[in-house]
């Protein structure tokens, strides 16, 4: 199934996206795909807001971003493996009969599958700016993101690979 329809499946069962994914086989390069088009999508996300910080502190745009693309490309990729590896051994400690490949697949894709509303976060930050309305939309993102990780991660932990 194309990645976009997984995306949209994911909103009606997170854990159904993940099973499936799992179904797939065990590919380390789908799930690190999967990893780096969410940073990156986030990446992506973060550019209006620093426009915005940009034009208000007179700070250079090309530092501001340069910083957001190193801290989401090159160094969330490792904390988010090291956050996947502490919640399976969390997971094993509930009696988990996932693997590692598992709960990494369901962090990646609750990062990638709730980018959408990282985007319009993104949209708000740079265009509305600091207020209730960006701390809504950004609560919305969390608790998409939570429950996409936390269905997949239940979905894989259950070893119905």
């Amino acid at each position: 199934m194309a990645v976009t329809r997984n995306i949209t499946a994911t909103y009606r069962g997170p854990g159904r996206v993940v099973t499936g994914l799992l179904a797939l086989g065990q590919r380390e390069d789908r799930a690190l795909a999967y990893l780096m088009a969410g940073c990156i999508i986030v990446f992506i996300a973060q550019m209006p807001r620093l426009a915005r910080e940009a034009h208000l502190s007179g700070e250079d745009l090309n530092m501001l971003m340069g910083a957001t693309l190193m801290a989401w490309v090159l160094i969330a990729p490792l904390g988010l493996y090291c956050v996947a590896a502490v919640t399976h051994l969390v997971a094993k400690l509930f009696r988990g009969k996932g693997t590692h490949y598992g709960a990494r697949l369901a962090l990646f894709w609750a990062l990638l599958a709730s980018s959408p509303l990282m985007l319009l976060n993104g949209l708000v930050a740079g265009f509305v700016g600091p207020g209730i309305e960006l701390q809504a939309v950004g609560f919305l993102w969390f608790a998409f993101f939570c429950w996409f990780w936390l269905g997949g991660l239940i979905a894989a932990e259950r070893g119905q690979e």
